[in-house]
């Protein structure tokens, strides 16, 4: 019976937890934006220009085609070996 218990408290909470994340998944979004020029390779977070396809496909830090998202209002201010970042494509 202990055993029933503690599988229905698991699933509550992992139910909870669910519903909690996707919450705040539009509120955070809101408060990121698109950062061209600061990501590492292979760690862009979605589409980096001609021939790629989705997050991961940057070839070399600091593409200029590649975006990262960051904190709203911050992206400007990100400096990198290879300049600023930039709202949208270098």
């Amino acid at each position: 019976m202990n055993n029933l218990k503690l599988a229905a408290l698991a699933v509550a909470f992992s139910t909870f937890a669910a519903g909690a994340m996707a919450e705040e998944t539009p509120a955070a979004a809101a408060a990121m934006e698109k950062c061209y020029g600061v990501a590492l390779a292979g760690k862009n977070d979605c589409k980096a220009g001609a021939g790629t396809t989705c997050a991961g496909t940057a070839k070399v830090d600091y593409q200029p085609n590649a975006w990262k998202n960051v904190p709203a209002g911050t992206c400007t201010s990100i400096k990198t070996p290879k300049g600023m970042g930039s709202l949208a494509p270098k």
